[in-house]
This record gives C-alpha cells, sequence and structure tokens, in this order.
C-alpha cells in the first residue's frame, strides 16, 4: 500500500486526493454494478421487501434471510422468515432492473399467512372449468394525462381487454432523445409492459407496433449504428408472462424508406460490402398474456354470445402476416400510425364493447378506431400537446356521448348540446 512519503510532491492534499483515486480505481465491482441493476445491493433489496409486506400487513411477523442476486435472470431473491421460529416461509422475488416485484414468482400472501398460522400447504389450482366465465369490464372511456407506468398502477386489474400501441422510438429523430441510453428506453418499456400485464384480462392480447431505429452518425469518420429493438423487447415480453403469438410484417409501398438515406451510397458506387437495404417494414408482435386456458375458452366463456356473434371477422381480412399498408402522416404529430392498422388490429383481436388501452396515445389514433368500431378506450399520453389533439378527436368522434369519458390528471371534456 502506498504511503503519503512515497508520492512525489510535497502538497499533502494532493498526495491524498491521489491515494483516493488510486483505491478507487482498484474497486472491485458487485455483480449487480457490473450489471448496471437499478437495485445494487442487500439493503436496498430489503427496503423493496418491505414495502410489499407493509402492503400485506405483515411485516411484524415475517423477517427477511440474506437476499441474493441471481444474475443469470436479473432478479434478487430475498427469503421470507417467520420471526418466531425463524423458519424460512417463502421468498421475494424483484426485477433487478425495475425493482418491481415479480408477483407470479414471489410466495402469495395467502401462502404465508397459510404457513405462519401452522396450516399445511393448499393444493396445486386445477385448470378453470370450461364453463368458467369471465366477467366484463366496468371500465368506461377513459384517457389520461401523465406517465403510464404511474398511471396503469391505478386502473383495475384485469380491466383491459387488448392493449395496441407503438412506442415511440428510440432517438430516431430530434423529437425522441428522452432517453439517455438504449438501455434505459428498454427499461421504461419493461416497467410499462410489467405493470399491463396487471391490467390485462386473462388470456388477452398485447400487439405493439415496434421497428429498428437507425442512429446516425455523428461525423463522416463514424459509422451510424442500426438497433434492433423488436428482437430486445421479445425478450421483455417472455420474461414479463407472456406467450410470443405472432410476428406481422406491416409492409409500406416501395421508396417510403429513402428518407432513412439508407442504401443511397450502395445505389451509387454498387461497391459490394456497402449494400444496404431500405427499409420499409415494420413489426407488429402479438403476446397474449400467458394463461393455461386455450383461446377458445375466451370466446365460449364470454357472457355475451351475442357480442361474441356480431364480433365475427367479415370477408377480405388478411390471409398471411404480411400487410400491405400506406403510412400515415399529421402535422400534429411526427410518428404516428395509419388508423388502418389500428382497426385491423382490434377487429383481429378483441370483441365489441371491449376495453382497448394505449399507453403511448399520442394524438389518438387507436381511440379513434375504438369508437369506429364500437369498442372501448383507455388512452394515456403524457405530451400536452399531442393530449389536446387527442381530446378534440374523443369529443368530435362520441359527441354529447364524450361528457361521460373519464379523465384522469385532466379537466372534463366539455361538450355543448345542438339545438336542431
Amino acid at each position: 500500500m502506498k504511503k503519503i512519503s512515497d508520492i512525489k510532491g510535497n502538497n499533502e492534499e494532493t498526495a491524498i486526493a491521489q491515494m483516493k483515486f488510486d483505491g478507487a480505481e482498484n474497486e472491485v465491482l458487485t455483480v449487480a454494478q457490473k450489471r448496471k441493476y437499478n437495485v445494487l445491493d442487500v439493503k436496498e433489496a430489503k427496503k423493496i421487501s418491505l414495502i410489499w409486506l407493509q402492503h400485506m400487513q405483515l411485516e411484524n411477523v415475517v423477517g427477511f434471510g440474506l437476499p441474493e442476486v441471481d444474475d443469470r435472470y436479473h432478479i434478487w431473491r430475498v427469503p421470507l422468515l417467520n420471526v418466531v421460529t425463524k423458519e424460512r416461509i417463502g421468498e421475494v422475488v424483484i426485477d433487478a432492473y425495475t425493482s418491481l416485484i415479480l408477483e407470479d414468482k414471489s410466495t402469495s400472501q395467502a401462502t404465508l399467512e397459510g404457513r405462519l398460522l401452522g396450516r399445511k400447504d393448499t393444493e396445486p389450482l386445477k385448470p378453470a372449468s370450461s364453463k368458467e366465465k369471465y366477467k366484463l369490464s366496468t371500465l368506461r372511456n377513459t384517457i389520461a394525462l401523465g406517465d403510464s407506468e404511474e398511471i396503469l398502477q391505478d386502473l383495475p386489474a384485469g380491466s383491459i381487454d387488448l392493449v395496441f400501441t407503438s412506442p415511440p422510438y428510440y432517438n430516431a429523430r430530434p423529437e425522441y432523445t428522452d432517453y439517455i441510453t438504449y438501455e434505459e428506453y428498454l427499461l421504461k418499456l419493461r416497467k410499462i409492459i410489467h405493470n399491463t400485464h396487471r391490467v390485462l384480462a386473462e388470456g388477452r392480447f398485447f400487439v405493439i407496433n415496434v421497428a429498428p431505429v437507425l442512429i446516425r452518425r455523428a461525423s463522416r469518420s463514424e459509422a451510424s449504428k442500426r438497433i434492433a429493438v423488436p428482437f430486445d423487447v421479445h425478450q421483455i415480453f417472455i420474461q414479463e408472462g407472456f406467450d410470443f403469438i405472432e410476428d406481422i410484417i406491416w409492409a409500406k409501398p416501395e421508396g417510403a424508406g429513402w428518407a432513412t438515406g439508407r442504401g443511397r451510397r450502395f445505389a451509387a458506387d454498387r461497391n459490394p460490402l456497402q449494400y444496404k437495404a431500405v427499409p420499409v417494414t415494420e413489426y407488429i408482435l402479438v403476446y397474449r398474456k400467458h394463461t393455461n386456458k386455450l383461446i377458445d375458452w375466451n370466446i365460449r366463456s364470454h357472457p355475451d354470445s351475442k357480442l361474441v356473434e356480431a364480433s365475427r371477422v367479415a370477408d377480405g381480412y388478411e390471409r398471411t402476416n404480411i400487410w400491405s399498408i400506406t403510412p400515415a402522416h399529421d402535422p400534429r404529430h411526427p410518428a404516428i400510425f395509419p388508423v388502418e392498422l389500428a382497426e385491423k388490429v382490434i377487429q383481429y383481436y378483441s370483441f365489441k364493447r371491449d376495453v382497448v388501452l394505449d399507453p403511448f396515445a399520442g394524438i389518438g389514433t387507436v381511440g379513434e378506431a375504438a369508437i369506429k368500431l364500437d369498442r372501448r378506450f383507455a388512452l394515456i399520453e403524457q405530451d400536452p400537446n399531442y393530449f389536446s389533439v387527442l381530446r378534440e378527436k374523443i369529443k368530435n368522434g362520441l359527441g354529447t356521448e364524450a361528457r361521460s369519458v373519464f379523465t384522469i390528471n385532466c379537466e372534463p371534456i366539455q361538450v355543448e348540446e345542438r339545438l336542431f
């Protein structure tokens, strides 16, 4: 170990600073720090677990063992102990990246209470009977101004029948520089997908429009970078309790992708190795909230058979996973998807009167399509300018019925009576 006298120079403060620097340089990073987790240590893991126990009012009878990080699955495991007997009665599992409790992997409140009282564990749940019905959502048309991550926590569990959204592109344009790093962008998506899982009804669908993005080069001496966002998003869905169902390719007309500038160099020089395809497609990825029930159950157990019949898809539907749809443009928003796309998704993955959620609602395209197809909507948008346009769309689409729209973080929609 260095001594102050070993360091050249007579300035003692400089010598001490140098020693501190050397110590920091040689510091060994923990696994959590190397992985850049949000939950970095045992103390933080216990703090999160305590809040969870307090919510169940078990904090006085349940204690903690030594938390361990499992970097294979990017989780923290926090053992739960009976404070009297010190016996292990369960565990809390925390997503190390998001700091969210993974409810489906953590010991349930009923099991903890049963073990505290000395009861034997109950038998595993049997698959639901095919005659079991699910309840229709009572959520009325809703618009909310704010962050989806927070607002989703206030929506009732199981109140959403379909999610269709297109999240902002990661730094594809100057308008989308909200995220410092790509990892931060994915973390935000993970939190919203996690919170959406709770509000989505059993066995229902989450459909997302997403595409690779091009990060332009900062100078001619640097290379541009293309990020395969759909493949990273897919992993998040699987980890958050969704089953992959379909990959649909949204194909745009030839020439639609030339604005990116990709492929121009090759078109001019035709040199091998420089070839780059002009992107004219985006992904529509379809996931289903994991359940042991078949899709037929969602159809047969619907309590209103007339609505199911009225929702049947007419002839002319898309028969393959390649959908040719012309992009939409609107001066009020830099990147909207066409109403036609929203209509197809809503028709194929929901019944009439279902509730369709868009956690990145923009100027309200999903709401517009939902109204047209006799569905309810839940639209969340944090940009006040886009939200203002969204409100007007809903007002115009519903007419006097817009007064019954439930509003969060904004004034109710006012509609004047028309005199005829």
